[in-house]
């Protein structure tokens, strides 16, 4: 049966669901039901998600999502959706460019409004030392000292492992739980749950129908489908294959669908370098 909804793993799906201005409210419900009540926001300002480096020469960072709030404080919302090699040293060299943005000339004391990163990851997170983490859908991380007290507490970095994610309807209890499912389940949607029926995800079903989608939305939107697929079909098939070869063969049919060298690397983790090599 053809889908009726957007598969929100897509790029296309992602930013059509979260990173258009008439999408604020959704994307502020989400980002309210994933921080603590303290941090809730209010309104929020896109920005623009391509960060240049100091000079010319330095690699730059292209955001997903780059938004703030009405206290300064920043907000990276992130797609991935296959693991990379050094995943976790790119999110945190993506957590300098809002940091370093705030820098001001002249006399300053330093004082800087809080970061966040948050990843949506379509894929498991990895290994882990504490058996009791491996079926955690969501991982805060913040800068600790040697006795776990937190020593900054204005840089978290926020990742959603969605495929330990696997509650039904019935179980969900609370804000974030419904926002997991919708995000998890959208696809596969033929009409909408009961559950749903305030008016934030009523505007969330509505913007994600492929029947509102004019042309040019439809072209994007199959397009970034067929990345998807071919995406997650190539990692299947070359499991055994071993992992780097399997990257390899993910940019051969990325580049072959016609994605530029930073979203290649993005997705595969390979260097710009290694993929023209190809």
């Amino acid at each position: 049966m053809k889908a009726k909804y957007v598969n929100p793993f897509t790029d296309f799906g992602f930013k059509k669901i979260f990173g258009e201005e008439a999408s604020k409210p959704l994307l502020i419900d989400f980002l309210n039901a994933l921080l603590p009540q303290a941090n809730r926001i209010v309104d929020l300002t896109f920005k623009n998600p391509e960060q240049l480096g100091l000079v010319d020469t330095d690699r730059k960072a292209i955001f997903d999502i780059y938004c703030e709030n009405a206290n300064g404080e920043k907000f990276i919302v992130e797609l991935q959706k296959a693991e990379q090699n050094y995943f976790k040293d790119r999110t945190v060299f993506y957590s300098t460019f809002p940091i370093r943005e705030q820098a001001k000339k002249g006399l300053w004391d330093y004082q800087l409004k809080a970061v966040y990163c948050i990843g949506i990851l379509d894929f498991r997170f990895g290994n882990y030392e504490n058996p009791a983490e491996k079926d955690d859908v969501v991982h805060v991380i913040q800068l600790k000292n040697q006795y776990g007290r937190v020593f900054y507490n204005k840089l978290t970095y926020m990742y959603l492992e969605m495929p330990n994610f696997k509650k039904a309807e019935t179980e969900l209890v609370s804000r974030l739980d419904q926002w997991l499912f919708f995000l998890r389940n959208l696809e596969d949607f033929e009409a909408v749950p009961a559950i749903f029926a305030d008016a934030v995800f009523q505007q969330a079903f509505q913007t994600a129908e492929l029947a509102q989608f004019d042309p040019a939305e439809w072209d994007s939107y199959e397009g970034s489908l067929k990345v998807y697929r071919d995406l997650h079909a190539v990692i299947d098939t070359a499991h055994d294959k071993g992992r780097d070869e399997a990257k390899r063969e993910v940019a051969r049919n990325l580049r072959a669908a016609g994605l530029n060298l930073e979203m290649i690397a993005a997705a595969t983790g390979l260097s710009p370098s290694e993929i023209e090599k190809l």
